[in-house]
């Protein structure tokens, strides 16, 4: 996970510092969720205290550019706070409605929609995914073979064994891959063949497609493993996001603003910059300390996509992004408005890999100890993780530096 730019909204778990009312009255928003003191919300002020300067050094050694850190427990806000600069070039400093490019924290957005449509009876994730988007029941496997003769694999393209499910996209056991991570050459180069990667472009980024040229094109892409048997970070979530444009009948931007984020009020959140947010807009280094210092390209959201990514395209605030986290803190439900059931929020928070090949921790701290649900890696047990934690716990990250978590999955009434 690269930090150029960090967003943090972690409900019902500590971060950062005191609550600080009344540099959020500066700001154009009201606080997205009720005000504590910290000790309200059974946080330790002191032990709060350390993350801003923890921040403050990551800014200082070029590590990001700034922060914006929001903390909630129990539906209530006990700390937000910015850090360090949303221009570190132009020396601007970062503010609390500062807009980010979310990549991977879209997902969870797309897996939301995905279950409304199930709560609907509309969708079910024992469908075939070629049930609703053309070619897919086709697809054929890179299936390696060992060549003795010329002491190296090669790959052969047999049929797959069985239809990926709306269950295998939205837990990424589809047998699709990403090309910016695949050490399958044929996959790869069929990827960049057609148009999933620009090499020397934004990494992550398809939407100069229609989304019936994506569908199109990544069917005529071999899948890198048999559906259902591996897990394997991909564009399944793009993929379900086609899908729930085909039920729907409606563009993903379009459903995702009318389901879930004009609902929850999120009123910066979307797939391009609206009016008055380009000034907003986090701007990342322009390298990739990770990675030596290589240059990198982020995603350009001054205009609307040929597709929404629901796999990397939105961008957000953490005030809006905190609203969604709280929605599913609480059983599916804010400020009166119901999204989805508990039980499905339970369902979606539940480990889905049990007896599959994990290769690779499917956590984005890269530790072991996490399982993957329908949208989120999932903490398996209190131990093992190289963090600290409990058992159900529930959390995502974006490419970009963005990061959400933890979560912790409870029961809840029915009135909740």
């Amino acid at each position: 996970m690269h930090r150029r730019a960090l967003l943090a909204a972690a409900p019902l778990l500590a971060a950062l510092a005191l609550p600080q009312p009344a540099a959020y009255a500066q700001e154009p928003q009201r606080p997205p969720l009720p005000v504590a003191q910290a000790r309200e919300a059974g946080f330790d002020p002191d032990r709060l205290g350390r993350i801003r300067p923890a921040i403050e050094r990551e800014v200082a050694e070029n590590r990001l550019p700034g922060a914006v850190v929001m903390v909630a427990r129990r539906g209530r806000l006990a700390h937000w706070d910015a850090i360090g600069f949303r221009d570190k070039a132009a020396n601007v400093p970062i503010a609390l409605d500062s807009v980010f490019r979310i990549y991977s924290m879209t997902k969870p957005f797309t897996s939301v929609a995905a279950m409304i449509l199930v709560e609907e009876g509309r969708l079910h994730l024992t469908d075939p995914v070629g049930r609703h988007l053309p070619g897919f029941d086709r697809l054929q496997v890179a299936t390696p073979t060992a060549n003795l003769a010329l002491g190296r694999v090669t790959y052969q393209a047999l049929p797959q064994q069985r239809q990926m499910t709306v269950q295998d996209l939205l837990r990424h056991t589809s047998g699709l891959t990403y090309p910016e991570t695949t050490g399958v050459q044929p996959v790869r180069d069929a990827l960049v063949q057609r148009g999933f990667l620009t090499v020397g472009g934004a990494e992550y980024d398809s939407r100069a497609m229609s989304p019936a040229e994506f569908v199109q094109r990544l069917a005529q892409v071999p899948l890198m493993h048999q559906p259902g048997t591996t897990f394997e970070y991909s564009l399944s979530t793009d993929v379900l996001g086609r899908v729930v444009e085909a039920v729907s009948g409606q563009r993903l931007e379009a459903f995702l603003e009318e389901r879930l984020f004009r609902p929850l009020g999120m009123r910066d959140t979307g797939f391009a910059l609206r009016e008055g947010q380009a000034p907003r807009l986090a701007a990342h280094l322009g390298t990739d300390w990770a990675r030596d210092n290589a240059p990198v390209a982020m995603l350009d959201v001054s205009r609307p996509p040929g597709n929404a990514s629901g796999g990397a395209g939105a961008i957000s605030t953490a005030a809006d992004y905190l609203r969604f986290l709280q929605m599913l803190a609480n059983g599916g439900v804010l400020d009166g408005q119901r999204i989805l059931s508990p039980a499905t929020v339970r369902l979606m928070t539940s480990d889905h890999l049990a007896g599959l090949n994990v290769p690779a921790p499917p956590g984005a701290l890269g530790t072991p100890g996490y399982g993957f649900g329908l949208g989120f890696a999932v903490r398996l047990a209190d131990g093992v993780a190289g963090v600290p934690g409990n058992a159900g716990q529930y959390m995502w990250a974006g490419y970009g530096g963005t990061y959400s978590g933890w979560i912790r999955r409870r029961s809840w009434s029915a009135s909740s």
